[in-house]
């Protein structure tokens, strides 16, 4: 079964194409400019040849539903229910978060925690057991102080993601590395999407929304009464 997965929550926007298990191609690429708009499609042009296929291969399709980018998101879900209408095929959807622990299972960490940035303190964040990658606390935007996850100071744990920065900066916790470089990627959606296949977990394309986790704020427009 030939699927494309689709994860653009954060800034790296990242493109996969897998014949079941077996990783055809990756195309992605991390930018701060938050490039999904411009680079989304080309990315999965790219893919497609880079796996010797073409869209009327694809069987189904994967997207990381986010936490993370608002307008990142809404790309993403928006152009994987094109997909999806216009082949007629499946859509599955798996928590980003969830394709940051993949690297990192089985490693000797008991504990593994993604922090996806958000705004000042802020993050995004779960905790995953490091052997089984169950999840042990729920998704949640948090914010970062001296005593986050200090109920977890004498666990091993590693903290991954661009938010590990801010982490860093403040936690008290000895048992603690931090790898900042680490961005959900299509690549690590393959076996989560997998096992929703399987079971046939699929979502209603018509009514999806990505994961947002928080209200859009953006910002307000001034009418022209308020220059006066």
């Amino acid at each position: 079964m030939k699927i494309l997965y689709l994860e653009t929550s954060s800034k790296n926007c990242s493109v996969a194409i897998s014949d079941d298990e077996k990783l055809l191609c990756l195309t992605e690429e991390v930018s701060d400019n938050y490039k999904q708009s411009e680079s989304l499609h080309i990315f999965v042009e790219w893919a497609l040849e880079g796996a010797g296929i073409s869209m009327k291969d694809i069987e189904a399709v994967s997207l990381g539903k986010g936490p993370g980018s608002y307008t990142g998101l809404r790309i993403g879900a928006s152009s994987a229910k094109g997909f999806c209408y216009g082949l007629k095929v499946p859509l599955v959807a798996v928590n980003s978060l969830e394709s940051m622990i993949e690297p990192f299972l089985d490693k000797n960490y008991e504990l593994i925690i993604p922090l996806i940035d958000a705004r000042r303190m802020e993050v995004y964040t779960a905790v995953y057991d490091g052997k089984t990658g169950e999840e042990v606390s729920g998704t949640e935007a948090k914010i970062l102080d001296e005593h986050s996850f200090e109920e977890f100071k004498d666990k091993k744990i590693v903290f991954v993601g661009d938010g590990a920065k801010k982490a860093k900066e403040i936690l008290r916790l000895p048992n603690a590395e931090y790898n900042e470089d680490i961005y959900p990627s299509a690549q690590y959606l393959i076996k989560k999407s997998l096992e929703k296949i399987n079971k046939k977990e699929f979502e209603d394309i018509a009514y999806f929304e990505p994961f947002y986790l928080k209200d859009f704020h953006g910002v307000k427009k001034k009418k022209p009464e308020d220059f006066i």
